[in-house]
């Protein structure tokens, strides 16, 4: 199969918003998010990033259809929940490039196109200029859920090697919607961050 990378900022997106709606909802119905998907909530989730005139979407194409997707963002064009934790530790919304997610479907893994999506966002960050930080936030579970599947392996080495710091004290807390529930509940997800400045790598040690 022949994929293509591409990039696209803002309202060039667009035209993908619905194929990307279905795609975040069907790849977030695994484990560790169990997301029972709404389309009304993907519409409004992905037209805010559409708005940001900096915002970045890196698609993965096969041919016409959209196997993944990776998105980033202004924090300071993020909603205040992912917000306050650079608040409170001090740190300016105007400095960090936030990402939003990455999301692919399971017959495209292990093809090096999760390292684009890393590689694309990040020199986009830089190409805009003034971002000292770029940083991301995912969903932890109890080591032994029972929902776990077997063959599940966690992203947190694959986060390090590129260079991101899993953050002691830095969390939010989104809700949604699990699957079999009757309505959204609280989950609480944890930051990682990377310095975009050389000069900043020894700012966590």
């Amino acid at each position: 199969m022949t994929v293509r990378v591409v990039t696209s900022m803002g309202q060039g997106v667009r035209p993908y918003l619905d194929a990307l709606a279905r795609l975040r909802i069907r790849v977030f119905r695994d484990y560790p998010y169990l997301y029972d998907g709404d389309m009304s909530y993907e519409h409004r989730y992905l037209e805010a990033y559409s708005r940001s005139r900096r915002s970045v979407f890196v698609l993965a194409l096969d041919g016409d259809e959209v196997v993944g997707c990776s998105t980033g963002i202004p924090l300071a064009d993020e909603v205040a929940a992912i917000q306050q934790p650079f608040v409170e530790r001090g740190m300016l919304l105007g400095e960090v490039f936030y990402f939003g997610e990455s999301v692919l479907l399971p017959a495209y893994r292990g093809q090096g196109i999760g390292h684009r999506f890393f590689d694309l966002r990040e020199s986009h960050a830089r190409q805009q200029g003034g971002f000292r930080w770029t940083a991301f936030c995912a969903v932890e579970r109890a080591p032994h859920d029972p929902r776990r599947p077997g063959d599940h392996r966690a992203n947190d080495p694959f986060w390090t090697k590129r260079g991101y710091r899993r953050q002691e004290d830095m969390f939010c807390t989104l809700d949604w919607t699990e699957i079999d529930a009757v309505e959204p509940s609280a989950h609480r997800l944890r930051f990682w961050l990377r310095s975009l400045d050389a000069d900043l790598t020894n700012y966590f040690a």
